[in-house]
């Protein structure tokens, strides 16, 4: 199961650029050395109940409880309700976010297109994290959670280096801003979310930024 094991990791410091959340700021109030190992526990008891089939709408924080071996206000001291502790799941299954290199813009925005490249190949590749995806759009609020605590630090971290190539002169200050960060986006996320046939290999964040920038440069 890729990423189970750094499950603690990713619940208590969080995903890179999308890694506030509940855990981690409970756990530096906390302070208390065995919180990771306990909040390990919670996290793989959630793993283990979706790999044995049991769908989100039936894991309730009591039998995720049980299954754990602690009590549900353990849970709840960590995260206020199974919305925040699922976002916190499948976090822990994709890739982490390493920092931003801050040589260049144009290496930024290949670091973030290339996680981009990862975490949709997770998805991919792990039949568990593609079911749990599907699952959470049938519930509004832990879509609109995950989006808020994951994808939108993303995309806020995106539009700063993006502001930064405009401010250089890298970028072009006419171009539609929200249109920009999509051109940047959405081919990776067409190729590896809606192309299964269309795997994109090691350099592709690369040729796909270079293309870019080359049409979003100020005119020479």
């Amino acid at each position: 199961m890729p990423g189970v094991s750094g499950a603690a990791s990713a619940s208590a410091s969080g995903p890179g650029p999308a890694g506030s959340s509940a855990a981690s700021s409970a756990a530096g109030r906390r302070g208390r050395p065995r919180s990771e190992a306990v909040e390990r526990s919670i996290v793989e008891a959630v793993v283990h109940l979706l790999e044995e089939g049991v769908p989100l709408s039936e894991l309730s924080i009591e039998r995720i409880a049980r299954t754990a071996g602690v009590g549900k206000a353990t849970i709840y001291r960590r995260w206020e309700g199974k919305e925040a502790l699922f976002v916190d799941v499948v976090r822990s299954m994709e890739p982490v976010d390493p920092p931003l290199p801050g040589t260049s813009v144009r290496d930024d925005l290949v670091a973030m297109i290339e996680m981009l490249r990862q975490r949709g190949l997770a998805k991919r590749s792990s039949a568990l994290l593609h079911n749990v995806f599907a699952q959470m759009q049938s519930y509004p609020k832990l879509w609109d959670m995950y989006h808020r605590t994951s994808v939108l630090p993303r995309r806020q971290l995106m539009d700063k280096v993006l502001r930064r190539g405009i401010a250089n002169g890298e970028i072009r200050a006419d171009l539609d801003f929200d249109l920009l960060g999509d051109l940047f986006v959405g081919p990776m996320l067409v190729r590896t979310v809606l192309r299964p046939d269309g795997t994109p290999g090691e350099g592709s964040a690369e040729r796909l930024v270079d293309a870019v920038l080359e049409g979003v440069r100020p005119p020479r």
